[in-house]
C-alpha cells in the first residue's frame, strides 16, 4: 500500500488563502482527504496555517500541484510518499 501526503505551510493566511483555495479547487479530484489547521482562540487567530492533503491518482499531477502551490509567495510545500507491505507477517 502506498499513500501520498502533501504538507502545505501558508504564511499570511488572510492574504494567501484565496489563491491557495483556488488551486486546491482545481485539483479537487486528486484530493482524497484535506485537513486545515491554524491556532485560534478567544483572543487570537494565527496568521499562518497548515494544510495536510492525502492525494490520489497520477503522481505527475501531484508534482504539478506542488509546483503551483510552491510558486505562491508565502507558501511552502512538501510531498511525501509512504509505503508499507500489503500484508503483515
Amino acid at each position: 500500500m502506498e499513500r501520498t501526503i502533501m504538507i502545505i505551510l501558508v504564511a499570511s493566511r488572510t492574504k494567501n488563502a484565496a489563491a491557495v483555495q483556488g488551486i486546491l479547487t482545481d485539483w479537487g479530484c486528486s484530493i482524497r482527504t484535506r485537513l486545515g489547521l491554524h491556532d485560534a482562540g478567544a483572543d487570537t487567530c494565527s496568521t499562518n496555517g497548515l494544510i495536510i492533503l492525502e492525494l490520489v491518482g497520477d503522481p505527475a499531477r501531484h508534482k504539478e500541484l506542488e509546483a503551483k502551490l510552491s510558486g505562491l509567495a508565502g507558501v511552502s510545500t512538501r510531498l511525501v510518499t509512504l509505503s508499507v507491505a500489503d500484508e503483515l507477517p
